[in-house]
């Protein structure tokens, strides 16, 4: 039997998991990237996108997660996220209302640092939109 790596996902609101499983896929700042035992210790940035959690030879749950930070050694991943939640709960409306406040975000703009939260909002919503696809 293969080694397990912790994982551990952190959101403001909770901690959402904390179990060992086999293999976790990140949506990292750089690329996706597989956590696995013995990895190689890093720190990244999180992208919002989906973290895809293998154990058993598949791919037990997946959460959407819209950003954040992820901390990877050989016997464990702490991913602490700005937001999380399971992609069977996300919905379409969930998704357009998002974009819905990032098209207002951006018309309301008034100086680079809205407009660069507001693409931030757009980034969140797309990635939603495409957890949901």
């Amino acid at each position: 039997m293969a080694e397990k790596i912790q994982f551990e996902l952190v959101s403001p609101a909770k901690l959402l998991v904390s179990s060992k499983v086999d293999m976790v896929v990140v949506p990292g700042g750089e690329g996706d990237f597989g956590a696995l035992a013995l990895h190689a210790p890093m720190i990244t940035t999180v992208r919002p996108g989906v973290i895809d959690i293998h154990d058993g030879g598949k791919v037990s749950s997946s959460i959407f997660v819209a950003g954040g930070f992820a901390e990877v050694n050989e016997e464990r991943i702490t991913v602490l996220a700005e937001e999380a939640i399971p992609v069977a709960e996300l919905t379409a409306e969930m998704a357009e209302a998002r974009k819905k406040a990032a098209r207002e975000a951006l018309d309301d703009a008034g100086n680079e640092r809205d407009k660069a939260h507001a693409q931030r909002l757009a980034l969140v919503a797309e990635a939603m939109a495409a957890a949901i696809a």
